[in-house]
């Protein structure tokens, strides 16, 4: 499996939402230069995440965009799914196109790849990546 920008950079911008969680609202402009991201691509990935809660707008002079929860109650797989529209491996794991169905063996481990990385983007919080980052940055100011 391999993730589009969309998954990267929306990410990205999500981090960077939680990074600046208590700093109010942030406008689309900031976000895009801190992350190297083109801010019309992250209008486009704001939206999405948007339209499935993950973040909310603010109006006005002081406006932008903020987190609609808390970084610790927000995960990779929740932003995933939004981004790219599902974690699904292969087509089958979705649909029985292939016409095998639940015979096929091949499907078993389409089915524990899928989980097992489902269960790995879903136990990481926005809030574990701070934390990251924080170690981080201490391991890096101590070389």
């Amino acid at each position: 499996m391999k993730l589009s920008t969309r998954g990267r950079y929306g990410i990205h911008a999500m981090f960077d939402l939680a990074l600046h969680c208590n700093d109010g609202p942030q406008p689309i402009k900031a976000i895009a230069e801190r992350q190297d991201i083109p801010e019309a691509y992250l209008e486009q990935l704001i939206a999405l995440l948007r339209k499935d809660g993950l973040v909310s707008s603010v109006r006005g002079a002081q406006g932008g965009y903020r987190l609609s929860r808390e970084p610790s109650e927000l995960t990779v797989g929740q932003m995933l799914r939004s981004l790219e529209g599902g974690l699904a491996l292969v087509d089958c794991l979705e649909d029985e196109s292939c016409g095998r169905g639940c015979t096929c063996p091949t499907r078993l481990v389409w089915r524990k790849l899928h989980d097992g990385v489902n269960d790995i983007v879903d136990g990481i919080t926005l809030q574990d990546m701070l934390d990251d980052h924080e170690r981080l940055k201490a391991q890096e100011a101590q070389i």
